[in-house]
């Protein structure tokens, strides 16, 4: 079938470019997306459709931004956050001008495009059939001592800059033609932003240390003689994936661009095998709405909740990280106030989002920089950020289908991050925020107040986790909000009583925001040190649910999620859900 050469929109409108190719016995049902390596195109892609032979799948294969024929500067992109965010973008444009569904897609994805999957499909839970990576670039090979950490300090003091690729062809394949058709290419860029390449090391790093949240079926091939990346995180992020369905496959001799390497014919071969077992069985999916019980997060969360040894290294090291947080707490605001109300309290959640340092003295405001500039905060504020994306979709959606916005938060701490949410659009028909708190709640009157709210926003002390809590809502909200209540709270049962009674709440059609917190690189530190406003729970230690969890845990109450987002440290996630 002839190729045609398409864009579609990414989500911050940048249009990417794509190649496309129908299936060769006019099927319409089924898709291989493939993701070049770093420096490359789609162009030099399309041959694996070509020499897999699936004539009843689709074919489509995109330039990542920054590549081929794409728009951005050589080897950038503003960030790995975005090109994960375009795989995602991709794969909705292939399902909403296609009709082809996640569960018929297969991802073929090789060196640095295969980075990209591997974060997309940890990050944002796919429900795809099946994904092919090749010599994912986990770690790339510098060669030069500490030019790791030498870039990262140039890139402290100077800002992004570009460097060129040492890598030649005759490094990438022992094909002649594979290496000639690189070396007379045009669309070849060698050169990377030192951003992507530190960032492509960061996000690998986090995905290989938590692959065991992937549950999609896996093939992955690794090339014995690879110059370009290292082994041992492909082999760590292998034996680490939590896919029940998975292959590995080394091959002895191959370098680093292993679809266009000699003697790639084995390799067809088991892709081949592979994908069409994959589509004749049913679609593989991990059950997970009882995680709270059993895995890899509650063993976790079960280490960090015991205590240590007093008189230990570690306990000693965590004793006085704890006496130096209540020290700091006589001078600083954010610290004192995280004392007083607990770390994860709606209070503190307010201070946050207000990003002001407080102190009685200049040390003092120093220090409270310094707490609000943590990672876990500057999350939390990203998050606010992506609420009031995913707020402004939905509101958008309902008022193009003519149906009023009528808003339910069912743990709003200040309610701070839900009006502002509103800001520069129309306003809702009416806004109903809940909390647990008097404390909050009182809080939350006073800013409704403030903003001169009162005709369309009420502020009442609920419980969110009873069901029956939400019976005979007048009016009837048509979209709720869920954000940063679940993640404190391990037990599945307890979440679905509150997910369940926002079920009841909402006709079909109605959309639900919620949030998710898949991974936090300072669980440790926040486990041993910070303290908690729940009662009986005086130490703060989360139980991490893979976004998969969430998405399950919504689809049980009846929601399917249409879109996602999250944070540059692959912290926090925002997702809106319609009711089914």
């Amino acid at each position: 079938m002839q190729e045609q050469q398409k864009t579609f929109r990414a989500d911050d409108g940048t249009e990417l470019f794509y190649r496309y190719r129908p299936a060769a016995d006019g099927s319409s049902g089924k898709a291989l997306v493939l993701f070049h390596r770093g420096h490359e195109h789609s162009g030099r892609m399309m041959f694996v459709a070509d020499e897999l032979g699936l004539d009843d799948f689709a074919c489509f294969a995109w330039d990542a931004r920054g590549h081929g024929m794409s728009p951005g500067a050589r080897g950038d992109s503003p960030s790995i956050g975005t090109s994960v965010a375009d795989v995602d973008a991709f794969i909705r444009h292939i399902g909403s001008a296609y009709g082809i569904a996640p569960q018929n897609i297969c991802v073929v994805a090789q060196s640095v495009g295969a980075v990209l999957v591997s974060a997309w499909l940890h990050d944002y839970a796919p429900d795809i059939r099946c994904a092919v990576l090749a010599s994912p670039a986990f770690k790339v090979k510098l060669y030069v001592p500490f030019a790791r950490s030498g870039l990262r300090l140039l890139y402290k003091w100077r800002g992004n800059f570009f460097v060129n690729s040492y890598v030649k062809s005759h490094y990438l394949s022992h094909n002649r033609e594979r290496q000639q058709s690189y070396d007379s290419d045009p669309l070849i860029a060698r050169a990377i932003s030192v951003r992507i390449l530190l960032g492509l090391y960061d996000t690998a790093e986090r995905v290989v240390a938590d692959a065991q949240a992937i549950g999609v079926p896996v093939q992955l091939f690794i090339s014995g003689s690879d110059w370009v990346v290292h082994h041992a995180p492909q082999h760590a992020f292998y034996n680490r994936l939590g896919s029940r369905i998975k292959e590995r496959h080394v091959l002895p001799g191959f370098y680093h661009d292993t679809f266009g390497e000699s003697g790639r014919e084995a390799v067809f071969d088991q892709m081949r095998r592979f994908i069409r077992e994959r589509f004749a069985a049913t679609p593989e999916r991990s059950e997970l709405l009882d995680a709270h019980l059993h895995g890899e997060s509650r063993r976790e969360a079960d280490e960090l909740a015991t205590p240590l040894p007093a008189f230990g290294a570690r306990g000693l090291f965590w004793r006085g990280y704890r006496a130096l947080l209540k020290l700091g707490a006589r001078w600083s605001a954010g610290l004192k106030l995280g004392q007083e109300t607990g770390f994860d309290s709606g209070s503190t959640l307010d201070y946050v989002y207000r990003n002001q340092a407080q102190g009685s003295n200049a040390f003092g405001r120093w220090a409270d920089r310094q707490y609000l500039n943590a990672v876990g905060w500057r999350g939390i504020r990203q998050r606010k950020i992506h609420i009031a994306h995913a707020v402004q979709a939905a509101c958008e959606k309902l008022r193009a289908e003519g149906r009023p916005v009528h808003v339910l938060d069912i743990a709003s701490g200040h309610g701070r991050y839900v009006l502002d949410a509103f800001a520069g659009i129309d306003a809702p028909d009416s806004v109903r925020l809940r909390d647990y708190s008097p404390l909050n709640v009182a809080a939350g009157r006073r800013l409704i107040a403030e903003r001169g709210l009162g005709e369309i926003a009420t502020f009442d002390e609920v419980d969110a986790f009873k069901r029956a809590n939400y019976q005979n809502l007048e009016p009837r909200p048509t979209l709720a909000i869920v954000s940063g209540l679940h993640e404190l709270f391990a037990d599945n049962d307890l979440v679905l009583e509150s997910l369940r009674g926002i079920g009841d709440a909402l006709e079909a059609g109605s959309l639900l925001v919620y949030t998710g917190q898949p991974w936090h690189p300072q669980l440790e530190m926040i486990a041993r040190a910070l303290t908690s406003h729940k009662a009986g729970s005086p130490n703060w230690v989360m139980r991490r649910r893979s976004q998969a969890e969430s998405d399950q845990l919504a689809a049980a109450a009846g929601f399917r999620k249409i879109r996602q987002w999250i944070d540059e440290d692959g912290i926090f996630t925002v997702s809106l859900a319609v009711k089914e």
